[in-house]
């Protein structure tokens, strides 16, 4: 029976909220920290900043790693920036104007009072960042640069070249290895968290596997805080790292966790296009690129000349004529969409069709090779390596791909989700960017969660609760132990005759093709046929060589497909349900001028899914959106 949802938002006017509930919650003294343990799971910003912050704070904190270090969480990937309204720039910038931009950018569908939180934070990280060490560039007096990013008519973006993610992460990394240093926290790596572990209806504790050894550990706590990242590679092709999966979620999920609007994902107008069939993902091409980069197709259809011999007035500039506004600076869904309307027309560039040009020759003769070098230096070797083309001689061919996940398990505004204990930070929980991410807020997101957020909501969860103390003995532990090891024990005798690549490859291409930029009722109703047909031949048929009890990469692969197989119905069912458009969500049947048309009579809700079972259909709980501070609008960025 579905039900509505308490998101637990403070009282009070949208500007003191956060500062109101910080004093109203409970605190825990200095002594009574040490006696308390809490386990992170997943170390990149949102995790790392967790540990470290809690770490220092003084609690015993567990942190697992399923790299062979957090350096290598996929955070490091990130590349143009991180916002903050410190307004350096004098441009008219404020917290409500990044609040009221993140709720616009997100097409009215994010919680306000989680938005404002953001925003607000949001100064206070860039000082964090500073004082951890991260390089972030300056301008020629020495103070903090900013640059601008889609969605956004001012310049709150703060970067180090196009490197902003992996600085960023070795400042949050450092911190928590500081704390690792004073014994604090305690870093387990090459971890993967294969269940959740509930006792007395309290998240307690998690089961991992050593993917070295292939043992199956049981780690306990009074907390458990997700911080595992998004669930983009569900379409195989993603700009994602090949590691990146849905698994720790969708283990907290299956033990009652909700997953909240798994159906909205992003798609990153600014990726290297697809060059092969054998292609594992996609590369990413900072969207900080399309500020002095021109996007544009041939006005005429199948123009197969060198982009150098089209003239300008055979030229369609899409985003500057569509959005004057914006220009070229349109958010990531509304651009992508455009970029695949041209390519439909058959505008596209490049031998398959699918890319657009991104132009930077304007900005050279503008500001000189040297200065387009110092800003995007590092971002034009990595399209010069990988395709081979030279960025400052030619335009850039581009075109859209799987991205960010703006979906996730459910929290309200403390971060905890329906399991009293268990917290969710950063891209694993559904997030403060309702239906479409603005770029530059992922960083922001899961550095404000984790050095901000999290160490009052947990130290008050902890005050407010009477926490028996669970040994690993008790039977809910070796209950899950066990049915881990029957599901890999599972897996491997299968022995059939399909690669676990195979089965993955398939369900990216059902995805993309009906889940994908553009969805409707018919193909979504046809991917509900076809998942759960492969999913059957995937337990019938899948072949996992190798031993259990030792490093097994295709164990761990198989692993993360079969819950791929399971999330990727689930959002399909979700994207079938939100009979809307909105934001990355673009059902084709509901648009007005190609851009979407929202219903915000009857979805203006975050849905909340329930899992009942494998052979049962899941719930679909509601949380009703209230906005009191923006007007519900059209979208606009003409």
């Amino acid at each position: 029976m579905s039900k509505i949802l308490d998101g637990k938002i403070p009282d009070g006017s949208i500007d003191k909220k956060w500062t109101d509930h910080k004093f109203k919650m409970k605190l825990v003294n200095p002594a009574n920290k040490r006696k308390h343990s809490v386990i992170v799971v997943g170390t990149g910003l949102a995790g790392a900043s967790a540990a470290a912050s809690l770490g220092e704070l003084g609690y015993r904190v567990k942190a697992f790693c399923v790299h062979e270090s957090p350096r290598r969480a996929h955070s490091v990937a990130a590349q143009g920036g991180i916002n903050a309204a410190k307004n350096y720039q004098n441009d008219g910038d404020s917290v409500y104007r990044l609040f009221y931009d993140t709720v616009k950018g997100g097409d009215f569908r994010a919680r306000e009072a989680n938005v404002h939180r953001l925003a607000e934070i949001s100064v206070n990280i860039i000082d964090q960042a500073v004082a951890s060490g991260v390089p972030l560039a300056r301008d020629y007096g020495g103070l903090l640069d900013n640059r601008s990013f889609g969605g956004a008519q001012v310049s709150r973006t703060f970067y180090a070249r196009g490197q902003t993610g992996q600085q960023l992460l070795l400042g949050a990394y450092s911190s928590m290895m500081r704390q690792v240093d004073l014994g604090n926290v305690q870093l387990n790596y090459r971890r993967e968290m294969l269940d959740l572990v509930i006792v007395d209806g309290r998240a307690r504790g998690i089961i991992v596997r050593n993917l070295l050894t292939g043992e199956i550990e049981a780690h306990e706590a009074d907390v458990v805080i997700l911080a595992s990242g998004g669930y983009s590679n569900v379409f195989y092709l993603s700009t994602n790292a090949m590691a990146c999966a849905v698994t720790a979620a969708w283990k907290a999920h299956k033990k009652g966790a909700y997953f909240a609007n798994p159906c909205y994902t992003q798609i990153h107008p600014t990726c290297i296009p697809v060059h092969g069939e054998n292609q594992s993902k996609l590369t990413l091409m900072s969207e900080s690129l399309r500020n002095d980069g021109r996007v544009w197709v041939p006005k005429l259809k199948d123009d197969k000349r060198h982009p150098s011999d089209i003239p300008d007035a055979e030229r369609d500039y899409y985003l500057e004529r569509v959005y004057p506004s914006f220009g070229n600076l349109a958010p990531r869904d509304v651009a992508s969409r455009q970029a695949k309307y041209r390519c439909d027309e058959g505008r596209g560039v490049g031998e398959s069709g699918k890319a657009v040009y991104l132009d930077f020759r304007d900005a050279i003769g503008r500001l000189g090779e040297s200065k387009i070098s110092e800003r995007y230096g590092n971002l034009f070797q990595m399209y010069e390596k990988i395709t081979g083309e030279n960025p400052y001689k030619q335009p850039m061919r581009i075109y859209p791909a799987p991205h960010y996940t703006m979906g996730g398990l459910w929290v309200d505004y403390n971060l905890e989700s329906n399991i009293p204990g268990l917290f969710v930070a950063g891209e694993a929980n559904f997030s403060d960017h309702g239906a479409n991410r603005l770029g530059a807020s992922a960083l922001m997101q899961g550095l404000g969660d984790g050095y901000f957020v999290l160490p009052y909501t947990v130290g008050n969860y902890i005050a407010n609760t009477k926490l028996e103390k669970v040994e690993k003995t008790h039977d809910e532990f070796k209950r899950a132990q066990e049915t881990v090891k029957s599901e890999i024990t599972k897996l491997m005798n299968i022995r059939g005759n399909r690669t676990v690549e195979s089965f993955h490859k398939e369900l990216g291409h059902i995805m993309w093709e009906y889940c994908g930029m553009g969805r409707n009722e018919a193909g979504l109703k046809r991917a509900l046929e076809l998942i759960p047909k492969l999913r059957e031949e995937f337990w019938q048929n899948v072949r996992v060589p190798g031993e259990s009890n030792y490093l097994n990469p295709e164990l761990e692969k198989a692993g993360r497909v079969a819950d791929f197989l399971e999330l990727g119905e689930l959002m399909c069912r979700d994207a079938l349900e939100r009979k809307e458009s909105c934001g990355g969500h673009f059902r084709e049947e509901y648009q007005e001028d190609g851009e979407a048309k929202r219903d915000d009579e009857n979805f203006s809700h975050v849905a909340a899914w329930e899992w009942t079972g494998a052979n049962s259909p899941p719930v679909r709980h509601k949380e009703e959106l209230k906005f009191e501070n923006v007007k519900l609008a059209t979208r606009s960025y003409k």
